[in-house]
């Protein structure tokens, strides 16, 4: 609960992944993916319970076994590679409703950013609650740094490059003078649950941003991903410290 409202968090794991198969159960530091997003879940003091919806046995299985509840697999319409996530979410969403469980806020955390925190989510949730007369949802955003459009290229027929913004290359800004830009990163998605139906998704007007490192944004997709995310692991003290300094300069 925050306040007097209850929290609801659904954790999306599908059986299929195509840029790595069986990534949802692949194991990170001896734990399947998909148990990390329900530890950060189980460990947030507003979430008051934790759904898994996914269409495999398996995945049922390790969920149920990590603390989550899982008393459904989700209808293969809403498994398939063109599926909307927003029609899994609200699927479960439903699911409980129709047998007397309703929720003011929906929690959203995949197992493709399983460097999301407890922590996280109850500051992201204290922000949306603290904002709702000007806000519905929050979503996480990072700030993005060497990949500024700035600094974005065309390559010609020709093979030559020009700038994509700057007039000339001489016109080129320093890095000092960038306008701050941030990504829409997915590590975490919360909304309250009324808009959540009414806008059918967490990005519209009345979204705000919860800031996250970037470390934390990474995404995983691809093996190169997953091995990124083990070496991040096993070096979180360091990278504590640096948010830690970035928060004090």
């Amino acid at each position: 609960m925050i306040d007097d409202k209850s929290v609801l968090a659904i954790v999306p794991a599908r059986g299929g992944s195509k840029g790595l198969p069986g990534k949802n159960k692949r194991p990170l530091q001896g734990k399947p993916l998909v148990a990390w997003p329900i530890g950060a879940a189980l460990g947030a003091a507003c979430v008051d319970k934790v759904l898994c919806t996914t269409d495999d046995a398996e995945i049922r299985g390790i969920a149920l076994a990590h603390g989550a509840q899982a008393p459904f697999l989700r209808p293969a319409h809403l498994a398939s590679d063109c599926a909307s996530s927003i029609d899994a979410i609200l699927h479960a969403v439903d699911y409980l409703a129709e047998r007397g469980e309703h929720y003011d806020y929906v929690v959203v955390l995949e197992p493709t950013s399983p460097l999301t925190a407890s922590a996280d989510v109850d500051a992201a949730l204290r922000t949306l609650h603290a904002r709702r007369a000007d806000a519905d949802s929050i979503v996480g955003v990072s700030r993005v740094e060497s990949t500024h459009p700035e600094y974005d290229v065309r390559l010609g027929a020709d093979g030559r490059i020009s700038p994509y913004l700057a007039a000339d290359f001489k016109s080129l800004k320093r890095r000092q003078e960038i306008e701050a830009l941030h990504f829409l990163e997915g590590s975490l998605y919360i909304s309250a649950t009324p808009a959540l139906r009414v806008e059918g998704g967490f990005y519209h007007g009345r979204t705000l941003g919860y800031e996250v490192p970037r470390w934390k944004s990474v995404e995983i997709d691809e093996l190169v991903d997953f091995l990124f995310v083990e070496t991040l692991l096993a070096n979180l003290d360091q990278l504590a410290a640096l948010d830690a300094a970035a928060h004090h300069s």
